[in-house]
C-alpha cells in the first residue's frame, strides 16, 4: 500500500526505531498536531480504515457488523449506515454526501442514495474498458460526476441519483500505473510508460473533462531502464500561492542526498521552476500548511519546512546549473514537529511521533491508523517568531500567512519596545513592509505618488491604520519606552503612510500631539505644524482649539489650519463666536459671499453679542443683520421664524427706536 491510497494504515516512511521523540521544545518547529484529533477504531486483524481526501472523511469497516462507521473531520459525531454485503475496496460520498460509492470488485462501484426522496436501492457501474483492465481507483469531481480510473485509461460519469443511473461523459484511453488527485484544483494526474515517468493531467471543470499537456519527469541515468521507477508516493499535487505544482521526490543512486523538484502546472505547459534541497536520503513524505511545505523524514524523526516565496542562497548557488531553475534550502535546520499534548487517556500518551503507521494526505492530514487517530497539522507562528532573528524576514514571512495579523503586531511591539528595541531603520522597514501591502489593497497598483506597487497574491495580509494604534502605538503607552523615541517611530509610520500615498487617519497625529502636549514639547508641535509633519484635518484643529488654555498659540494654529482646509467655514464661524470673537466672525462671513451671509443664523450672533454685555457690540451685530434684511428682502425687519424677537426688544430699549419683527 502507497503513503496516499484511501485505505489508511501505511507508513509514512519506512519502519525505523519506535521510541518516541526525545526533543525538547527548544529543538521542536512551530508545527503542531491538532489538540483535539478525530477518533476512530484503529486498524487490526479484523478491522479496515478508509479515509476519503475529498470529503475528509474516515469510513470503518469491522468483520461481523453490519454497518459502515463515518466520522468526518469538522463534526464530533459518528454515523453509522447499513453496509450491505460483499467486500470493500474504497468507499466515499458525492460532495453533496448524497450518494455513497463502494468499490466493491476490481471492475465495479455500487452506488447509494441517501438523498431525501431519492430510491434507496443499489444501483452499479462497471468500468467500460477491456476485460483485462482493472480499476485502480474513483473520484467524484463534482456533486453528479465521478472518474473512474482503470489499468487502460479514464472513465467519466454524469451520476443520475433520480434515475439510479450513470453516463458516460467522455473517455480517454491510456495505459496507467498509477494516479494522484487534487480535489482542491480538480486536477488528475495519470501516471504512463514502461518507467511510470511520464504524467498526463486533467482538469475537471462545469462537468466536463480537459486534457492538459502531457510531460516527463526525468529519472537519474543509473536507474534501470526496463522497469518503472517513479512511484505514486514520491508524487504529490499541491497548489502554493495560488498555483498549482507537482512535487516529485527523487532519491540519488547510491544513497546521495534527496531532492524534491517542483513543476508548475498551467494549462499549457509545465515548467521546472525549483529544487528543493534536502541533507538526508530515504523516503519522505510531503504536506503543505499555509502555502508552506512540509517534508517529513521518519528514520530520523524530523521535518524540513520550505517557503517558495523565501530567500535562501545554497551551497552552489541560487540556481541550477546555470539554468532559471532555483536551488531552494530549508528555512532552518531540521527538527522534530512539536508533540500532541498529553490527555489521561493512555492511547494518547502513548503516541508516537513520525511513527511507521503515521500516513499522510494532502493538504495537512496526518493519521495514525494503529491508534486510530488523525491529526492536522498547525503552524504555531508565535513559536516561529522566535525562530527567524532577522525582524524583517520574519514580517515578510508573517505577511504571507494565512492567520497571522496578531503576531504581526506583536512582532512589531516588541521591535519598539524598549525591552527588545531594535533600531529606527530596521522599524522603518518594517513600516514600509506592511504599509506597502496595505496600499496595494487601499489603492490598487499605483499609488497618488505615481510608485507601482508589485501584485500581491490572496493570502497577504494588511495590517490598516487603526490596528496599529490599537495594537501597538496605544500599547506602548503602558511601556517605559522613552517619548522621544515614541515620537520618532510615529512620525516614521505617518512618513511610510504618506510615502504610499495613504491618507493617515487623524487619531495618529492627535497621538503625537497629545505626547508632544504631555511632555511640554509646544515648539516642536508648532514645527510639525509649520512643516506639515501633522496634516491639516478638523480633528487635529479641535485638538488644537482644546490645548488653548495650555498652549495660547495653538488657538491661531488651529484657525489657520481650518482656513487651509476650505470646507471647514462653518467650523471657523462656530470657533470664532465661540470665543466670543464676532467682529472676526461676520468680518470672514463676508469674505465668504452674500450667500455665506444669507444662509447664517442671526439668532445665534445676537444671543452671543447680548450675553457679553457690551451694548456697542451688541449695536454693530444687530445692525450687521439688519443690513443683511434689506440686502436679501428690501426691509430691516427680522423674520418670525427666525426667533429674534427678544433681541429686537432689547434694541429697542437700549436704543429707543421702534422696530418690530415681520
Amino acid at each position: 500500500m502507497t503513503d496516499r491510497e484511501s485505505k489508511a494504515g501505511a507508513a509514512v516512511a519506512p519502519t525505523g526505531p519506535t521510541s518516541g521523540s526525545s526533543l525538547n521544545s527548544s529543538e521542536e518547529l512551530p508545527i503542531e498536531l491538532s489538540t483535539d484529533p478525530m477518533r476512530f477504531a484503529p486498524v487490526n486483524a479484523t478491522t479496515s480504515v478508509f479515509f476519503d481526501e475529498t470529503n475528509k472523511q474516515v469510513f470503518v469497516v469491522s468483520e461481523g457488523s453490519p454497518d459502515l462507521l463515518v466520522k468526518s473531520l469538522d463534526s464530533d459525531e459518528e454515523e453509522a449506515i447499513p453496509l450491505g454485503r460483499g467486500p470493500v475496496i474504497s468507499v466515499k460520498f458525492s460532495l453533496d454526501h448524497r450518494v455513497l460509492s463502494i468499490q466493491r470488485t476490481s471492475r465495479t462501484v455500487v452506488f447509494h442514495n441517501r438523498g431525501a426522496g431519492l430510491d434507496p436501492a443499489e444501483y452499479s457501474q462497471s468500468c467500460k474498458s477491456k476485460l483485462s483492465s482493472h480499476l485502480l481507483g474513483f473520484v467524484w469531481t463534482g456533486t453528479r460526476e465521478v472518474a473512474f480510473i482503470t489499468s487502460l485509461g479514464l472513465e467519466y460519469y454524469a451520476v443520475n441519483p433520480e434515475k439510479r443511473s450513470l453516463k458516460l461523459i467522455k473517455s480517454y484511453s491510456i495505459s496507467v500505473n498509477w494516479y494522484v488527485y487534487s480535489h482542491e484544483n480538480r486536477v488528475l494526474l495519470l501516471s504512463t510508460a514502461l518507467q511510470a515517468n511520464q504524467l498526463q493531467p486533467y482538469l475537471f471543470k462545469d462537468g466536463g473533462v480537459t486534457r492538459l499537456s502531457k510531460f516527463e519527469v526525468e529519472l537519474p541515468a543509473a536507474y534501470n531502464q526496463l522497469s518503472p521507477k517513479l512511484l505514486e508516493r514520491d508524487v504529490y499535487l499541491a497548489p502554493l500561492y495560488q498555483r498549482l505544482y507537482c512535487m516529485v521526490v527523487r532519491n540519488k543512486p547510491r544513497g546521495g542526498p534527496a531532492e524534491i523538484t517542483l513543476l508548475r502546472l498551467t494549462r499549457d505547459t509545465t515548467t521546472r521552476v525549483a529544487v528543493l534541497a534536502l541533507d538526508q536520503s530515504g523516503r519522505f513524505a510531503i504536506n503543505t500548511v499555509d502555502n508552506l511545505i512540509l517534508v517529513h523524514h521518519q528514520i530520523s524523526k524530523s521535518t524540513c519546512i520550505f517557503d517558495l516565496k523565501w530567500s535562501t542562497v545554497g551551497r552552489d548557488g541560487n540556481y541550477l546549473d546555470g539554468h532559471s531553475v532555483e536551488v531552494l534550502h530549508p528555512m532552518m535546520r531540521p527538527r522534530s514537529i512539536a508533540a500532541p499534548p498529553r490527555h489521561n487517556d493512555d492511547t494518547v500518551s502513548r503516541t508516537n511521533l513520525y511513527s511507521s503507521s503515521w500516513i499522510v494526505f494532502q493538504p495537512d492530514i496526518v493519521i495514525d491508523a494503529r491508534l486510530g487517530y488523525l491529526w492536522t497539522l498547525h503552524f504555531n507562528l508565535d513559536r516561529m517568531a522566535e525562530l527567524i532573528p532577522s525582524k524583517t524576514k520574519l514580517l515578510k514571512f508573517l505577511l504571507r500567512r494565512g492567520d497571522a495579523k496578531e503576531t504581526i503586531l506583536r512582532v512589531i511591539f516588541d521591535a519598539i519596545k524598549p525591552e527588545t528595541q531594535c533600531e529606527l531603520g530596521v522599524i522603518s522597514q518594517m513600516f514600509d513592509q506592511i504599509n506597502h501591502i496595505y496600499a496595494r489593497r487601499l489603492l490598487g497598483s499605483t499609488t497618488p505618488q505615481g510608485i507601482i506597487l508589485p501584485q500581491l497574491g490572496s493570502e497577504a495580509i494588511a495590517v490598516n491604520q487603526s490596528d496599529m494604534y490599537k495594537g501597538v502605538f496605544l500599547a506602548l503607552e503602558d511601556t517605559k519606552i522613552k517619548y522621544q523615541f515614541m515620537v520618532k517611530v510615529l512620525v516614521d509610520y505617518i512618513r511610510s503612510l504618506s510615502y504610499f500615498g495613504v491618507t493617515v487617519e487623524h487619531f495618529l497625529y492627535e497621538l503625537v500631539i497629545n505626547l508632544l502636549v504631555r511632555h511640554n514639547r509646544y515648539y516642536q508641535l508648532h514645527q510639525f505644524l509649520q512643516y506639515h509633519v501633522i496634516n491639516d484635518s478638523k480633528p487635529v484643529a479641535c485638538l488644537l482649539l482644546s490645548l488653548e488654555s495650555k498652549y495660547p498659540p495653538a488657538f491661531q494654529l488651529a484657525l489657520d489650519m481650518l482656513k487651509r482646509l476650505a470646507t471647514a467655514n462653518e467650523e471657523i464661524v462656530d470657533v470664532l463666536v465661540g470665543k466670543d470673537q464676532l467682529l472676526l466672525a461676520l468680518r470672514f462671513l463676508r469674505s465668504l459671499g452674500p450667500e455665506a451671509v444669507a444662509t447664517v443664523s442671526p439668532r445665534r450672533f445676537l444671543e452671543a453679542a447680548y450675553n457679553t454685555g457690551d451694548s456697542s457690540l451688541f449695536y454693530i451685530v444687530y445692525k450687521f443683520f439688519e443690513e443683511r434684511n434689506v440686502t436679501l428682502r428690501k426691509r430691516p425687519e427680522f423674520r418670525k421664524g427666525e426667533e429674534c424677537e427678544a433681541f429686537v426688544a432689547h434694541f429697542n430699549k437700549l436704543f429707543n427706536q421702534q422696530i418690530t419683527v415681520d
